[in-house]
């Protein structure tokens, strides 16, 4: 199942993506699906090129992961941590996967981060590793983006993590069940064209089910809430020299079986 939100003339409408086709869904929005509502047809199919997606989910609660691939670690000259880094992504934040980014007048050091979301679907709280996959009703793909000077000179990450649409998300959510194994996925980021990430999750320094299990002892997690698990290396501000985003730079992130988000960065 590949589910999706995208623009109807009173607001959002929930859809299943078929090949190159989207059917509209008889529920009131995707959350009611990733509760288990029955994704039932309202209408004939419409071209995808002919829709305008959406966030294909609109998160209660957002949850990030810092510095959790081995790799990213090094380039950042950190040790990798002994236990999840968690922090909140804003609802503000949420995107369409086709943007656009507003680059803030308050950052100069504006960045990528090419991420795997895992979203909720059975309510999640204090389960052990080994059932936290069951948990997952799909997957989806994310751009954290990140304002790192703020996130280096402010004590907590809220503005650096949560400016106006710093999580653009989607294309659709993927079905955990068609997805497949979340340790077993080639991320890949360009920047206008240019390849700057490439790494496959398994360099993960803690898996999809340690994360959500993790998580759903500091809280419960709910259906539609989303985790997103980290970013790879090569992100611009590991590179040498630092490289950051400017407003015309397009962004797209890719994910395989997932399929790839694309926006650009803009003034405000």
């Amino acid at each position: 199942m590949r589910l999706c939100s995208f623009r109807g003339a009173d607001g959002p409408v929930p859809g299943l993506v078929e090949g190159d086709h989207v059917v509209p869904l008889a529920v009131a929005d995707s959350l009611d699906v990733v509760r288990g509502a029955d994704p039932v047809p309202a209408g004939e199919a419409i071209p995808l090129a002919d829709v305008l997606l959406e966030a294909p989910i609109l998160p209660g609660n957002a949850l990030a992961i810092g510095l959790n691939y081995r790799a990213h670690a090094a380039e950042t000259g950190k040790e990798p941590p002994e236990e999840p880094v968690l922090f909140a992504k804003m609802r503000g934040t949420y995107n369409r996967p086709s943007g656009p980014v507003i680059h803030p007048e308050w950052t100069r050091r504006l960045d990528y981060e090419g991420e795997l979301g895992v979203v909720i679907g059975p309510r999640a709280h204090r389960v052990p590793v080994d059932r936290a996959l069951d948990h997952v009703f799909g997957y989806l793909c994310v751009d954290d983006v990140s304002a790192r000077d703020r996130q280096k000179s402010e004590p907590q990450w809220i503005r650096a993590k949560s400016g106006w649409g710093f999580m653009p998300m989607g294309p659709w959510i993927t079905s955990a069940d068609e997805a497949g194994d979340p340790q077993d996925m080639r991320i890949r980021t360009w920047v206008n064209g240019e390849l700057r990430q490439d790494t496959s999750t398994e360099d993960m320094i803690f898996t999809v089910a340690e994360l959500v299990s993790f998580a759903s002892h500091v809280f419960p997690l709910e259906p539609g809430d989303v985790i997103t698990t980290g970013t790879p290396q090569g992100v611009g501000v590991g590179l040498d020299p630092m490289r950051f985003l400017q407003p015309g730079d397009i962004v797209r992130v890719e994910i395989s079986r997932l399929g790839a988000i694309e926006h650009e960065i803009v003034l405000p």
